[in-house]
């Protein structure tokens, strides 16, 4: 589905096959901390699945020049979690950080969960894109986020 959804938008792709092809699997590991497929990589970003929606907005933000302004590629921290029991949270699982981005000034590291912003819970990744895109450029920025055990927040500017 995503390689028809590409194709009918005119959009040249590069397929891997992570069943075949072992270091495709390991780059897919390493970039998103989970072995689902389909997964779609555009300007950094992951997409896990046949997100349409997060994909139409990616490929949104490429076309106007216009790049994610947080600077964090995420997917579903109940994805990632699968398999840790029961107790598995939901939020938005950092994989990637920009340099020099509204998530590395906030703090953030590859592993948080981020689980709220502006004071709007997040459940998955979807959800972080939409209370996202509700915040302009240069709006203040509040996100309650989960390392470890540990429940942190911080402030800044998006």
């Amino acid at each position: 589905m995503v390689k028809e959804f590409l194709s009918r938008k005119g959009i040249s792709f590069t397929e891997k096959d992570v069943s075949v092809d072992q270091s495709a699997a390991r780059e897919l590991v390493n970039r998103t901390k989970q072995m689902g497929v389909p997964v779609t990589f555009i300007d950094g970003e992951s997409v896990i699945g046949f997100n349409r929606p997060r994909l139409e907005e990616i490929l949104t933000q490429h076309q106007s020049g216009n790049p994610n302004p947080f600077g964090a590629s995420v997917a579903d921290a109940r994805k990632i979690a699968a398999g840790q029991g029961p107790d598995s949270v939901s939020g938005a699982y950092v994989g990637k950080i920009s340099t020099g981005s509204a998530a590395e000034k906030l703090g953030l590291t590859v592993g948080d969960i981020i689980v709220e912003v502006n004071s709007q819970n997040i459940v998955d990744a979807a959800g972080l894109a939409l209370a996202l895109s509700k915040i302009k450029p240069g709006n203040r920025l509040n996100i309650v986020f989960l390392r470890g055990d540990k429940r942190l927040t911080a402030e800044g500017v998006l």
